[in-house]
């Protein structure tokens, strides 16, 4: 009989949103080639009933809210849970639930003894975007994700000893991200996008306070530089932070918006003389691997539970511009 898991937590595959979709993908794929039944949980649009099918041999079940945003977010992963539940009694396994923002209703999944790893994800109640309430909401939903999952996951040393002062250490497990190693990629998508390969940088990041794009735009645009900042990501004039974002780039920052086309993400990755890496908060982002994946030099503020564990074929010194403490990540390549 084959092994069963079932990953919850995110919005589905093929991944559109973020890291943990692109994980969910990469081990979604990854565990089918070896014989194992993966169903994915999937996050629609419309309320109605669920949809079943398949992609790549991955099954997903796919549950519609009407609702958007973080209510939506809820409602799904409430909705996602139970039926987790349910389909555990039919055809047992283990369910993967990445990240801990709802984790309360792993209460039901721990009450019908469904065996659950929960990937802790970072320190969500200390990005700056959230009120009192939300903030109070995350840290509820971390100590309940901490004391209902039968294992937790760390994807960087210092989240697992955050984790290890809510529960037993041994609880826990270190797995870090990883990347593809990419090589010899036409820069004819960059081309078509008005770049020069070699003559702009890199920012990949929510518009979000604590990824500090506001700061790195400002630092930028100080004075002429003779090279691009090419900025990826969603920014919208209702939005305070974008319009100040926008407002304090000069004539060599570029806005290319939201980017999910992989292979154009990776020649722009791959082309670029450097990635900038602005987090502050969280565990380690997939971009900041990815792109030291594509042998990328890395300017990135210092953030002890952000920073990628560097290998032997890494370099990095520290750097304090204007009270900002950063990091450049010399990758091999540019070595």
């Amino acid at each position: 009989m084959a092994k069963v898991l079932r990953i919850l937590g995110t919005r589905g595959v093929p991944a559109g949103h973020g890291g943990f979709e692109t994980f969910a993908e990469h081990l979604a794929l990854h565990l089918v080639a070896r014989g194992w039944q993966v169903i994915v949980y999937c996050q629609g649009e419309r309320s109605g009933p669920v949809q079943l099918d398949g992609w790549q041999g991955v099954r997903r079940v796919h549950i519609g809210v009407d609702e958007s945003g973080p209510r939506g977010t809820i409602v799904f992963d409430w909705r996602a849970t139970l039926h987790a539940r349910r389909a555990h009694a039919a055809e047992p396994g283990v369910c993967l639930t990445l990240g801990y923002n709802t984790a309360v209703f792993c209460a039901w999944l721990r009450l019908r003894g469904v065996p659950n790893i929960i990937n802790m994800d970072g320190i969500e109640w200390r990005r700056d975007k959230w009120g009192v309430a939300a903030k109070a909401w995350f840290r509820l939903n971390e100590w309940a994700g901490a004391r209902l999952g039968n294992h937790l996951v760390a994807d960087h040393p210092e989240i697992a000893l955050h984790l290890a002062r809510i529960v037993c250490a041994r609880k826990v497990s270190t797995i870090a991200y990883g990347a593809i190693a990419l090589g010899n990629l036409s820069d004819a998508p960059v081309r078509l996008l008005g770049l020069e390969a070699g003559r702009y940088m890199t920012l990949i990041a929510r518009p979000e306070p604590e990824n500090s794009v506001l700061e790195v735009v400002q630092a930028f645009s100080r004075r002429r530089r003779g090279h691009t900042l090419a900025v990826l990501g969603s920014y919208v004039e209702a939005n305070a932070y974008h319009r100040a974002v926008r407002a304090a780039a000069s004539d060599e920052v570029r806005f290319l918006g939201a980017i999910y086309d992989k292979p154009l993400l990776n020649a722009l990755r791959l082309h670029c003389s450097a990635y900038v890496h602005g987090h502050r908060v969280g565990g380690t982002n997939p971009s900041l691997v990815e792109a030291l994946g594509a042998g990328n030099a890395v300017l990135e503020i210092c953030c002890e539970t952000c920073a990628v564990p560097l290998g032997s074929g890494t370099k990095r010194s520290a750097i304090d511009n204007g009270g900002i403490k950063c990091g450049l990540i010399l990758a091999s390549r540019m070595m």
